[in-house]
């Protein structure tokens, strides 16, 4: 492939991964308008959120590695179409069961897209600079999208309804779908075996999906209740099963010698806190703009602006630190700035301002994400051989993914335990939502504090800065058989 078919073909895989980023956090701002149409119950409104979340993350290890084997633009195809379709369905929803199970499958679609295009971005590009500038900007479409998400919603619920904010994904899918197969390459590996995993593929999903429930319903329900103590008993057996299957299965989800790649591990474990406090801050802070400073849609998505442009407006400089001194230091800082801006805006107040008092901490966790998400996304793809593009890169988004949606569980599960501890203490209802709001920014500045010592202790420091210096690859292993036409086809 040529260089400008190389990019050509990026633009629209990045397109499409901006779409499944955005979706994580469009609803967001609209959640006050379907909760009220659909009348959802306030816990249950949370699901809008965490069902697209969980499987989401849940499936894109069989995701990624079905595009290995199957086909990366073939399966990439597919995903689309499966996302589009489950967007119009949730466009049309009608009541909640149906909007939440819609937005699971939509969740679903994405997380076959999302492995396939990183595969095939990772393999058209040859590692070193020019693969760097690919991921790079890869990692700022991660980074921006989730901000961007709130302000489209916010903008379309305002002055069309929260249907539209699905109706928008149908022209967007519908022009992918049209565009890829003459620009995209086709791809994959002839020596895997086509089988997979499903057993591995039900028991992380059905795992992770009972532990998100059962931490988010047990303050309704109460912690030593039998129901919250099965769900949590159940997913975490579930869970230590997957890794008993994984050890013994002989074509695995998850190979585990890959998680013996220290830069990928750290990369992972990375993203899994990066997730975990910055999608969880986005969710917290959008409840206590709307329920507790009276914020429209239209002036929450307003205000995350602040956050989207001063991470598109350092991604460049990310991505330049990284290639000069390596992506363990730069994750270290941006990881540091998210602490620090969700650790400010645990000082909110219930006549908060946005000038005084939300614009400083949305700068700095805007900073942070671009200096986060670009070394995690280069991280976690250094030294992975073209065999495992597909498991490298859905094992890095099923961490971001997963992170965010317990996340989003935990810290809506603190906010309403501490708010309703003040409730029943006698305080008033805005006092008592911000009492809550505040301990879950604390959560939230923990987590992402722990991302500082993942960068700092287990990504060597100098992996990345040493790679783009080495000579470029000149093929690709025999054994990893990948098939690139040399001109575009179909």
């Amino acid at each position: 492939m040529t260089t400008i078919h190389r990019w050509r073909a990026f633009s629209v895989l990045a397109v499409a991964y901006f779409m499944t980023i955005v979706d994580l956090t469009i609803v967001n701002v609209s959640l006050p308008s379907i909760g009220r149409d659909l009348r959802f119950s306030e816990s249950g409104l949370q699901w809008v959120v965490t069902a697209y979340g969980v499987t989401f993350g849940g499936l894109l290890l069989l995701g990624g590695r079905a595009a290995d084997a199957l086909g990366r633009r073939r399966v990439f195809l597919l995903g689309l179409v499966v996302f589009t379709a489950a967007s119009l369905a949730c466009a049309l929803a009608r009541d909640d069961t149906f909007l939440v199970v819609m937005r699971g499958v939509q969740g679903a679609g994405a997380a076959i897209v999302l492995p396939a295009a990183l595969s095939i971005v990772m393999n058209m590009f040859t590692e070193g600079a020019e693969r760097n500038k690919a991921l790079g900007l890869w990692g700022a479409i991660g980074a921006s999208g989730a901000t961007i998400g709130l302000i489209t919603g916010g903008l379309v619920t305002r002055y069309l309804g929260w249907e539209y904010i699905f109706y928008l994904n149908i022209p967007t899918g519908l022009a992918a779908l049209m565009l890829a197969p003459r620009v995209v390459p086709e791809s994959r590996i002839e020596t895997l075996r086509r089988r997979f995993d499903s057993l591995g593929a039900l028991t992380v999903t059905a795992g992770l999906l009972l532990l998100v429930y059962g931490i988010s319903t047990a303050p309704q329900d109460g912690w030593g209740a039998a129901k919250s103590v099965g769900s949590l008993t159940a997913g975490g057996a579930l869970l230590i099963a997957f890794l008993v299957i994984e050890a013994r299965a002989q074509s695995p989800l998850l190979p585990l010698r890959i998680l013996r790649m220290r830069t990928v591990a750290g990369a992972d474990s990375a993203g899994f806190l990066l997730g975990g406090s910055f999608y969880a801050f986005v969710f917290v802070g959008t409840l206590y703009m709307q329920q507790v400073l009276g914020y429209s849609a239209l002036q929450t998505g307003l205000a995350w602006l602040a956050t989207s442009l001063t991470s598109v407006a350092l991604a460049g400089l990310s991505q330049l630190l990284v290639g000069r001194v390596g992506s363990a230091p730069i994750l270290a800082a941006g990881m540091a700035m998210i602490s620090g801006g969700t650790l400010w805006a645990a000082h909110i107040g219930v006549h908060g301002r946005f000038w005084a008092d939300l614009a400083g901490p949305l700068f700095v966790t805007g900073a942070g994400t671009a200096f986060a998400f670009i070394p995690i996304s280069i991280a976690g793809l250094t030294g992975v051989s073209a065999r495992d593009a597909g498991l490298a890169s859905g094992l890095l988004n099923t961490a971001q993914q997963l992170g965010g949606a317990i996340g989003v569980a935990v810290t809506s599960t603190v906010a309403a335990s501490r708010a309703g501890a003040l409730a029943a203490a006698g305080r008033a209802p805005d006092v008592a939502l911000t009492g809550g709001f505040r301990d879950a920014f604390y959560v939230c500045a923990a987590l992402a504090a722990l991302g500082v010592l993942i960068g700092g202790l287990i990504i060597p420091r100098r992996t990345t800065a040493l790679t783009q210096r080495l000579e470029p690859a000149v093929a690709a292993s025999a054994a990893d058989k990948v098939e690139y036409p040399d001109a575009i086809v179909n």
